[in-house]
């Protein structure tokens, strides 16, 4: 039976207390037809969290330190603690890559040429990490699209995801001759983006695949104006539920049937993050009643 993946998803953030907890919110996802879920981790910190919710749900989760997380200690230090947790759970099946990892230039720290160089000393540490023990890895590439690459091509993983793509389209070729695919959420579920959607819509359907990066990046329809947030409307957190909409958009993009466009994406997840395929689509976990659902209730 077809099912969909969301390979970006922050399940233990604080943010989906309000919507019942990670639990409810899995299986509130696994109710819409997603089968499976990518948890990536920013920072030791949350190591164990992803791992934890991975087990308990029956996704996979990666390990790395985000570009903007990363504690002021030495880089040196950061990869040193990251090694050991991939050298202590490397025959974890539910340890599917090393992420969430890459450059920032968004930021405005990045004009430091300090933290420039600690970005990429680090980016290209977790890179060694992920051929050592060859494992994909889940790409942050905010408006450093170029960077990344340049490491990529010296350093390429055995696969990669570059998360939230929003770059050119001589870019996502570029990554794509490399070796990775490309993550397409709810940036492109909004009609203004129309080189993205032009993008989603022309490239070849094996270099894609869905993710929500929830609970940010909310698609069109959860998105709330600026001028109805400051009068106090409450921003609803984007949920991996929303995956199967997101496909059935992107499958209008690209004239096709929604059920084809649910069977390429997964395998392209699947091809990308093999681990995933080991793990079972169903889990302990009991299926949330449609009553529960409705109700706003947690799952038991």
């Amino acid at each position: 039976m077809a099912f969909w993946i969301d390979t970006h998803c922050h399940l233990d953030a604080l943010e989906f207390a309000a919507c019942g907890g990670p639990q409810r919110v899995r299986e509130e996802a696994r109710a819409a037809g997603v089968g499976r879920i990518v948890i990536p981790a920013v920072n030791v910190g949350n190591f164990a969290a992803v791992r934890e919710l991975a087990h308990r749900t029956g996704d996979g989760y990666a390990l790395g330190f985000h570009p903007l997380y990363l504690p002021q200690g030495e880089v040196a230090e950061a990869l040193e603690r990251l090694d050991g947790h991939l050298r202590e759970w490397q025959d974890d099946p539910h340890l599917v890559a090393v992420g969430e990892i890459g450059l920032d230039a968004h930021d405005g720290r990045w004009n430091d040429p300090a933290v420039r160089i600690r970005q990429e000393a680090l980016l290209r540490g977790q890179l060694r990490l992920a051929r050592r023990y060859g494992l994909p890895v889940l790409l942050h590439t905010r408006r450093a699209v170029d960077a990344v690459l340049r490491h990529l091509r010296e350093l390429p993983p055995p696969g990669a995801i570059a998360h939230a793509f929003v770059g050119s389209l001589q870019q996502a070729e570029a990554l794509c001759a490399v070796g990775a695919v490309l993550g397409f959420g709810g940036a492109m579920t909004f009609e203004r983006a129309t080189r993205l959607r032009a993008q989603a819509a022309t490239l070849p359907l094996d270099s894609l695949v869905l993710e929500t990066d929830a609970p940010d990046i909310p698609p069109s329809w959860l998105y709330v104006p600026q001028e109805a947030r400051s009068a106090g409307q409450v921003v609803p957190p984007n949920r991996p539920a929303e995956i199967p909409r997101m496909g059935a958009v992107l499958a209008d993009l690209r004239g096709m049937p929604v059920e084809e466009l649910c069977a390429a994406t997964t395998a392209n997840a699947l091809r990308v993050l093999p681990r995933l395929a080991v793990l079972g689509q169903n889990t302990e976990l009991p299926a949330a009643s449609a009553a529960d659902l409705s109700a706003g209730q947690p799952a038991p």
